[in-house]
């Protein structure tokens, strides 16, 4: 496994079978149980957590063919999965078997000795056939080193980590990953801050479902575009008649949401007046409906996202700053994926890997010219660009063949091979130190314009200190050349 911990799924309304379940899936060293009761609720989950093993109770599904086990055998083929039912309905366990190719079929009642044994053996099975897979790859690689002209191609390697749904390799993306899983452990509010495109609610999901709140739900409001009276509607609820239109009762996201999570996306759209009314919230707990005399509480973990740095909001008077400080008790900045080159060959190997899968197609890995396209591409929408580039690949390309550069859009495809930055550099008379000089006053300008002149950000970036990137924007005089550029 990439993990230690092996995330189950149990999916059963049957008291008994989720005793059995506790029992060998207690020692949270090796495991993490989710339990479920319903199909709905277990997709969702498996949507947002990784998960190594399924263990489903048949009398929670509705339909045979079309259900939660056959979805997630195509969206998680790699997902090892058990389904379990009485004896009387064997003919049906054994048909939903079949068409979600479980790796085993139990029958009720589930002793915990066999079960902790099945699921140990399907755990083993799984790590297995990923094996396999990555090893097949290679060997065909191997075989077909010539098959472009001499130049070898990718592979699709999994060497990268996970924090549930986001996959990165890059240090950066680990350093965050290590603060969003501390973050987890606490009741503080998280502020996430991220171009679009990279991954804000796939990090607040996985921090919901790596918390004490994981088995209460996690609600999503975008908050943007949307009035003030919808959004305190959607939030807050509102009593029917509470204004035109409401013709009956709305519990709201707060309350909906009790024991459990509110992400706010898009948390630098909302208006002056509707931040007072969420900065009420996050001190007191309390919800008033529209149109309700009545207040009651909720006990809800706030996770706020947003695309645009809300301290520089702070500062130009557009956020209030005592909701600023509320809402950042966690403060956690997703860097773009340009930011982090190192991530884009896993994530293109991942996205691909599920790509396939969907258009039952056997894609042996990414011409390395590919990869150099994508690593020089600057994604402006980050990793849902990517995603998407590699889903367009994977549906053009033939079975049993690579991704090559043809396959991506134009915009990528189009791109010059990588030039060597230091052919062209030219002594010109210049020491070396000058000219040592020279590339770091070029590469501390071009950080610093990408983050805005956010100094702390920048030096971060950098793996500076704030007073050492201080010193060297004065030492090249980059803020005189930053206004010399802007008059």
């Amino acid at each position: 496994m990439n993990s230690l911990v092996c995330t189950v799924l149990f999916v059963s309304q049957d008291p008994k079978a989720n005793k059995s379940a506790k029992a060998v899936f207690a020692d949270e060293r090796h495991y993490r149980l989710i339990n479920c009761e319903t199909e709905q609720d277990a997709a969702e989950k498996f949507n947002n957590v990784d998960c190594q093993l399924i263990i489903c109770d048949e009398a929670v599904l509705a339909n045979v063919r079309k259900n939660f086990l056959v979805t997630a055998r195509v969206k998680g083929p790699q997902t090892a999965r058990i389904v379990f039912g009485d004896d009387s309905k064997s003919e049906r366990i054994g048909k939903i078997a079949r068409n979600s190719a479980a790796f085993l079929r139990m029958r009720k009642p589930l002793k915990s000795e066999h079960l902790g044994m099945v699921a140990k053996r399907a755990l083993e099975m799984a790590e297995l056939s990923r094996r396999h897979r990555i090893l097949s790859r290679e060997l065909k690689l191997s075989i077909d080193d010539d098959l472009f002209g001499g130049h070898k191609e990718e592979a699709i390697k999994a060497p990268w980590s996970r924090f549930e749904k986001l996959i990165y390799v890059s240090p950066s993306m680990d350093a965050l990953c290590a603060a969003a899983r501390q973050a987890a452990r606490t009741e503080l509010p998280i502020l996430i801050q991220g171009e679009t495109g990279t991954g804000k609610e796939l990090l607040a999901r996985a921090v919901h479902y790596n918390s004490s709140r994981r088995e209460s739900p996690m609600h999503v409001q975008n908050c943007g575009g949307v009035t003030d009276e919808a959004l305190h509607s959607e939030l807050f609820g509102h009593v029917s008649g509470g204004f035109p239109g409401a013709i009956s009762d709305r519990l709201g996201l707060f309350r909906a949401a009790d024991g459990g999570t509110v992400f706010l996306d898009e948390i630098s759209e909302i208006s002056p007046a509707f931040q007072v009314s969420l900065l009420r919230f996050l001190q007191e707990g309390e919800v008033k409906p529209l149109g309700s005399d009545f207040v009651q509480n909720a006990d809800v973990r706030i996770i706020a996202a947003s695309n645009r740095p809300l301290d520089r909001l702070v500062s130009e008077g557009k956020f209030r700053k005592d909701l600023y400080y509320r809402l950042k008790g966690f403060e956690l900045d997703i860097p773009a994926l340009r930011d982090r080159v190192d991530d884009i060959p896993a994530l293109a190997a991942f996205f691909l890997e599920r790509a396939a899968e969907i258009n039952s197609k056997r894609i042996v890995g990414i011409s390395r010219e590919a990869l150099d396209k994508l690593s020089m591409y600057d994604f402006p929408g980050n990793v849902r660009e990517l995603e998407m580039e590699i889903s367009r690949a994977a549906a053009l390309a033939y079975n049993n063949s690579y991704i090559l550069p043809k396959h991506f859009s134009e915009v990528i495809a189009s791109i010059e091979a990588r030039k060597d930055s230091l052919a062209s550099i030219e002594a010109d008379g210049r020491t070396l130190k000058e000219i040592i000089e020279d590339l770091e006053s070029q590469i501390v300008f071009r950080v610093l314009t990408r983050l805005n002149w956010n100094q702390s950000k920048a030096a971060q970036s950098l793996g500076l200190s704030r007073v050492g990137i201080a010193n060297k924007i004065k030492r090249y005089g980059l803020d005189q050349k930053a206004r010399q550029l802007n008059e």
